[in-house]
């Protein structure tokens, strides 16, 4: 978005679009740019990008608009015959058939530097100073040895200056928080206004994003389906494109409870968790038990996501359901990169917010969301 508004020199204001798409993928996604003629944009041209113009709207796009995202993914350099892997393949996908837990996946936190959830937590509590120079300073043995050096030298130092002549300029953000602490050292939420709204917002919802893991992970645990609504339990329903609708809930008592597992057999509804936030509503029953265990564990006080020092990204919380509901369509040959390995093709579409990746662990069997 900010090349194209380069090149049509127009303001980045007049652009939207429902959401971002992998980086290192082929992706497609309809944007909306306003007051623009097909002519000025045939004359873009922008490297690995294509615009096609699909109409016109009165009404922009904007984040959250979509429903949902279609996926089709390569799994290569399997080290098992055709006839083996696609027995597999198969008995795992009947496996699904009642859903997966819907966690958030790891590049929620970050994949090589798993940090954002850390800066959240830091925020809720209201520690900003300690969250700069989290996000700024700490290290992880992912990364390169002369960045780690880096984080290292100013997390122990508080030398922000020495700091920029050390940080690549690849780490914008970084950079772009240190110099605003040099010249103002003590305001720690203006550095965190450098950066743009939406990334200020992700810290936060990062964190709650890894309590939700927990308390998914604990209901689990607990022996707790995620197929099945208990008394306590708080339950969305589907939308008009048979999608779960969160912002349609219903508390699940002994009267309802046999209508709303009917609804949930019948893919109608769904077993929500919280998002935690300063107004949640937390369930009740072994649910509700473990939401507040959680809570207890990390001492977490709910009035904090108000952020007295950046109300601006405050949360109320909200709710989001536990089970993903995915059917994949899936093919298995040889692969023709790796000679004498086989490949498998996968297909399937998921709800907005919902990870490819949570899928394709249940196929790889890779690392664990939460350790």
């Amino acid at each position: 978005m900010r090349e194209l508004s380069r090149i049509l020199r127009v303001s980045q204001d007049r652009f939207g679009w429902a959401g971002t798409k992998d980086k290192r993928a082929l992706t497609k996604q309809r944007i909306s740019i306003w007051d623009m003629s097909e002519e000025e944009l045939s004359r873009v041209r922008l490297k690995d990008v294509e615009l096609t113009p699909v109409g016109r709207s009165n009404k922009k796009i904007s984040l959250g608009d979509l429903w949902g995202n279609r996926f089709k993914i390569t799994i290569r350099d399997i080290a098992l015959q055709v006839d083996e892997t696609l027995d597999r393949v198969k008995n795992i996908t009947r496996e699904l058939e009642n859903g997966v837990p819907d966690f958030f996946g790891v590049q929620r936190f970050g994949e090589n530097r798993p940090v954002t959830h850390v800066v959240g937590e830091a925020i809720a509590k209201g520690n900003l100073k300690d969250a700069a120079l989290t996000y700024i300073a700490r290290p992880f043995p992912d990364e390169s040895e002369d960045i780690r050096q880096a984080r290292k030298y100013v997390q122990d130092t508080g030398d922000f200056k020495a700091g920029l002549n050390m940080y690549p300029l690849r780490l914008q953000f970084e950079r772009a928080m240190m110099n605003y602490l040099i010249a103002n050292p003590d305001d720690h939420a203006g550095a965190f206004r450098v950066l743009s709204p939406n990334l200020q917002k992700m810290f936060l919802h990062a964190y709650q994003s890894y309590v939700f893991n927990i308390i998914l992970s604990r209901r689990i645990d607990a022996g707790l389906s995620i197929n099945e609504a208990y008394d306590g339990d708080v339950v969305c329903f589907k939308n008009e494109v048979g999608m779960p609708d969160t912002s349609r809930l219903q508390k699940v008592n002994a009267d309802n409870l046999d209508g709303i597992n009917n609804l949930i057999t019948k893919g109608r509804a769904f077993v929500t968790a919280p998002l935690i936030g300063y107004d949640t509503q937390f369930s009740e029953g072994g649910q509700g038990e473990i939401e507040r265990e959680v809570i207890r564990e990390l001492n977490i006080d709910t009035e904090g996501f108000k952020v007295p020092g950046m109300p601006e990204i405050a949360s109320k919380g909200l709710r989001r359901e536990i089970v993903l509901v995915v059917k994949p369509e899936f093919s298995v040959m040889e692969d023709e990169v790796n000679e004498g390995k086989t490949k498998v093709v996968l297909e399937f579409t998921l709800p907005k917010g919902s990870y490819a990746t949570v899928v394709l662990r249940e196929y790889m069997k890779g690392q664990a969301i939460l350790s």
